[in-house]
């Protein structure tokens, strides 16, 4: 039995995750389907590629990861897989997946174009369906993964904005907002360790000022603001209670500085 995993922008209230698990269960009956969201904004494809960075190394080694965040289905951009240390990768080439599988360490790219792989009939809107599924499914029975198509060299990347190093200052900014309003910024714990030393600092976002970076969200009364180290291994702005998001009225993009005393 191996895992698919499914990561996709398509919701619940309609048919289309459903539909794909059913698609793969057809050609793996043993099949297990493990789905780590389906509630991605539609056609945000960064957060999808946060999402899958910071999810894809606890599951097991040899899963096929089946990720479907694809505005320009139908048009020029390649289906493709990728072949990681430990995974696999299946979905659009538009960046959803370079995070992930450029962390893991990628070892081969194939451009999908074996349609013996495919079901039959192929819309232009669903190729999740119809190409993705079919393959993750048959990447889980264990098929030769050069078979899939040619060998690409180059694809998509994205990557995350850089940090800003002055002589008193990291400058960071917000890259995902959780279902809680909770910032996450692209500070990490290194990065900010290596900045801060031993001195005193101050973090600033939206005209506002924390001045440490606390243990866990209680550790203020509701309602105020705060600094943790979150799940994803990078500096988070959160309320106790509440939804810094929404306090704050702050965005993606949103500028997140460390600034020393």
């Amino acid at each position: 039995m191996k895992t698919v995993a499914l990561l996709t922008d398509f919701g619940t209230s309609d048919s289309f995750a459903g539909v794909m698990k059913a698609v793969m269960l057809g050609i793996n009956p043993r099949l297990h389907c493990l789905d780590i969201t389906h509630e991605v904004k539609p056609q945000d494809i960064f957060s999808a590629a946060i999402l899958l960075a910071g999810s894809y190394a606890y599951f097991p080694k040899g899963t096929v990861f089946l990720v479907v965040v694809d505005p320009g289905v139908g048009t020029s951009r390649l289906p493709i897989a990728i072949q990681t240390r430990n995974y696999f990768f299946v979905g659009p080439d538009n960046g959803v997946l370079s995070l992930a599988a450029y962390d893991d360490g990628v070892k081969k790219i194939v451009r999908l174009e074996n349609r013996k792989y495919f079901l039959k009939n192929i819309s232009q809107t669903f190729h999740g369906r119809d190409i993705f599924a079919p393959v993750a499914a048959r990447l889980s029975r264990g098929i030769p993964f050069r078979s899939l198509g040619r060998e690409v060299r180059a694809i998509t990347r994205l990557r995350l904005p850089a940090l800003v190093r002055q002589r008193r200052a990291l400058k960071g900014e917000v890259i995902y907002i959780d279902r809680f309003g909770n910032l996450v910024t692209n500070i990490d714990q290194e990065s900010f360790r290596s900045f801060i030393g031993s001195r005193r600092f101050s973090i600033r976002v939206r005209n506002k000022t924390i001045r440490y970076v606390a243990t866990s969200y209680q550790a203020v009364r509701p309602g105020v603001l705060l600094a943790i180290f979150g799940s994803f291994g990078f500096l988070e702005i959160a309320v106790s209670e509440g939804d810094a998001s929404r306090k704050l009225g702050a965005r993606k993009g949103a500028a997140v500085s460390i600034v020393l005393a």
